[in-house]
């Protein structure tokens, strides 16, 4: 019986695949989940995967024309004031 996802491209990916995908590690990766600043994340059986879409959305928040234009994508750490997609529903 074939396989009816061969050929396609995956839609989610695991820490390590995500991580390498942002070319960050998956350390930072897992920090980011932690504090809320990162790319939005599902629970599936307990494994944690991003959507490819919602790691490019992450990564396009960080989108600059010049070197004065604010940044929106913030570092791995504890903020006293997290964004606002950081109150996701976390089940």
């Amino acid at each position: 019986m074939p396989d009816p996802t061969a050929g396609l491209p995956p839609r989610f990916l695991r820490t390590p695949e995500a991580a390498r995908f942002l070319s960050l590690s998956g350390r930072t990766l897992e920090k980011h989940r932690t504090y809320g600043t990162g790319p939005t994340y599902r629970k599936i059986g307990g494994r944690v995967v991003y959507a490819v879409e919602d790691l490019k959305a992450w990564a396009d928040r960080g989108a600059k024309t010049s070197t004065s234009d604010p940044g929106t994508v913030l570092p791995a750490k504890p903020h006293m004031n997290p964004p606002v997609n950081a109150t996701r529903d976390r089940r």
